[in-house]
Order: structure tokens, then C-alpha cells, then sequence
């Protein structure tokens, strides 16, 4: 007798791609131009520095344009939206596994973050966004004088 592996990961994608498929059958596609586009968001990573926090989101293929950062309040607001190419007719799709369509996310702003110079770029689809620290709230060093 073989001894198998047991991969409970494998299992739960087993499941999940069960669940999908029903969810699909149940609400069904209206429209084929729909067929590539499904909800997403992008992943980020959030660190801290010691004089920034730094905020790294993938947005592959969102242009720029289709992209807006704002503060309102003590939220930061990343929204965009990624465009569907348009160079293949949706009926020649063997797969389609890219997401496509509008985002938002929202993160809760520290009191110490300076909102003024807040600054952000964009390189190979990672969108990197520095949120300086508050001058009066970075670590200060204080020496110890010795007496003799």
C-alpha cells in the first residue's frame, strides 16, 4: 500500500473553486463583454520606518490615469480601475483568470502621519506610497552625561 500526502490546502482550493463554479451557475452571466471582469482589490503591504510609514500596493496594468489617492478626514482612499483590453472578442477566450474592473480601498490614518507631504509613485505596477511621520512624534535620542 502507497502511502499518499494529505494536502488540506489542496482540499480547500478543491472547495472553493466548487463553491465559484456554483455561485456562477446561480447568478449566471448577462452581458459576454462581462465575462473577463470580476470584483478585485489590490494586495498591499503596510511597514514602518523610522521616519515613514510606507504603503505598497500591485495595481499591474491600471494606468495612472484611472487612479485617484485622497485624504478625507483620517482616511487615506486608494480607488481605480482596471480596463478590460479590448484586442480579443470574449467568445475566443479558452480562460480568463485576470480580474478587471473598479477598486477602493480605505485605511484608517495614524495622528501621526504628516497629511501634507504625503508622496506617491508608481513602478513596474507597485504603487509605493510614503506617509511621513509627524516631526514631533519620530523617536528622539537622548545622550546620557556621565559624571565622574
Amino acid at each position: 500500500m502507497a502511502i499518499v500526502r494529505r494536502d488540506p490546502f489542496r482540499e480547500l482550493n478543491l472547495l472553493r473553486s466548487q463553491m465559484d463554479r456554483i455561485f456562477e451557475d446561480l447568478v449566471g452571466r448577462s452581458d459576454k463583454e462581462e465575462w473577463g471582469k470580476a470584483s478585485w482589490y489590490p494586495p498591499v503591504d503596510i511597514y514602518e520606518t523610522e521616519g515613514d510609514i510606507v504603503l505598497k500596493a500591485e495595481i499591474p496594468g491600471v494606468d495612472q490615469k484611472d487612479m485617484e489617492i485622497k485624504v478625507e478626514d483620517d482616511t487615506l482612499i486608494l480607488r481605480g480601475e482596471k480596463k478590460v483590453e479590448r484586442d480579443t472578442k470574449t467568445e475566443n477566450f479558452l480562460r480568463a483568470e485576470r480580474a478587471y474592473g473598479a477598486f477602493q480601498r480605505s485605511f484608517a490614518l495614524p495622528q501621526t502621519v504628516d497629511r501634507e507631504n504625503i508622496k506617491a509613485s508608481l513602478k513596474k505596477g507597485v504603487l509605493t506610497l510614503i506617509l511621513p511621520k509627524k516631526e514631533e512624534v519620530k523617536p528622539k535620542q537622548i545622550s546620557i552625561q556621565v559624571e565622574v
